[in-house]
């Protein structure tokens, strides 16, 4: 008995070493071959607080490109590893954890200021912050999801600071595409020949149309709305677990920021829809949709863009992907970036 109890303190002792290494395993990003590349992986105080930064490419005086995650609140760095490496070779990719999000949560840090507004201003720092760091005039802005909520902002306040404006996973009217959203399942529910699930579904309709909430992401993953030629879900619990980027510690405040984030941000955002408050932007504009994207769709952005007045404006649509054309045809995506922005 006594062995065991032995046996047993120990493989206790083993297990709380384990976790209290992994709180605070030490992370980097891996490096890039090339005399001229940069990787970097660093805070950076934006607006009195720190923003944890990523910096990746091959050659430094490559164009620059501003990534602004989605969510709110889900940082994108966990899909570099499996996706970005053409890009880098081509461009120096900045990625940043928003404010309240991944490494840029703090504990004990007051966000009872945090809104959409308050993350338009950080990403207008960040980006001369990353100019004067690179050695740029103009970068390349890109939003995916709700972070083309904030980068739309910010290209219309500050278009000097930005050759084009990217928009993947455009947002626009968040209601006209939740009701596409809803449609589309309802349609698939009915194909698939399950009551069940068309009963729920229509029975949300009065909800989704009065702005109260969106349509269900479980449903939109099951129908085929959110992605269908990766599994974003297990991809990004790869990238947070496996990759070097993120310790045990970050991921505790990743779902710490994810469900304030959340709960702080998206209601206003829904009710203050893009279009109205963007109109007009001085600079290059292109969306690239999915077309089975049903996260923000296709409908909703292309009835946006028809109204936008820009200098350029361009839908591009991937006909194979849902809400993560980057990634789901991710050759076809870092061809067209390399035609348009690096030749």
């Amino acid at each position: 008995m006594k062995k065991v109890r032995r046996i047993l303190l120990s493989l206790g002792l083993a297990i709380i070493l384990l976790v209290g290494i992994g709180l605070i395993f030490p992370t980097w990003t891996p490096a890039i071959k090339g005399e001229n590349s940069i990787r970097e992986l660093k805070q950076v105080e934006i607006n009195g607080t720190g923003h944890e930064l990523m910096i990746r490419g091959q050659d430094k005086n490559n164009p620059v490109v501003i990534f602004v995650h989605g969510g709110p609140g889900v940082p994108e760095i966990p899909y570099v590893t499996k996706y970005q490496d053409e890009l880098e070779k081509h461009f120096t990719i900045v990625h940043y954890d928003e404010r309240a999000t991944g490494k840029s949560y703090h504990f004990g840090e007051d966000y009872s200021n945090l809104t959409s507004d308050l993350l338009v201003k950080d990403l207008l720092v960040l980006t001369d912050y990353i100019s004067d760091r690179l050695d740029k005039k103009k970068v390349i802005l890109m939003g995916h999801s709700f972070g083309t909520y904030i980068a739309t902002q910010a290209a219309h306040q500050a278009p000097e600071k930005y050759e084009a404006y990217i928009g993947i996973g455009q947002m626009a009217d968040t209601v006209e595409s939740e009701l596409d959203a809803l449609n589309y399942m309802i349609d698939q529910a009915k194909s698939s020949g399950n009551t069940t699930d068309v009963q729920h579904l229509q029975g949300l309709t009065d909800k989704i149309q009065s702005g109260e909430q969106l349509a269900p992401r479980d449903y939109l993953r099951k129908y085929g709305g959110a992605a269908r030629l990766i599994d974003e879900a297990t991809d990004i619990r790869d990238g947070f677990l496996f990759g070097p980027e993120y310790n045990l510690l970050d991921i505790i405040r990743f779902y710490r920021g994810l469900f304030y984030s959340q709960d702080t941000l998206l209601k206003p955002a829904m009710d203050k829809p893009l279009p109205p408050l963007v109109t007009k932007l001085d600079l290059p504009v292109y969306f690239i949709m999915g077309k089975y994207d049903y996260m923000t769709t296709a409908n909703s952005a292309n009835n946006y863009l028809e109204k936008l007045e820009a200098p350029h404006k361009e839908l591009i649509q991937y006909d194979q992907s849902a809400h993560y054309p980057q990634f789901e045809e991710k050759d076809k995506f870092s061809q067209w970036m390399i035609d348009t922005f690096a030749q």
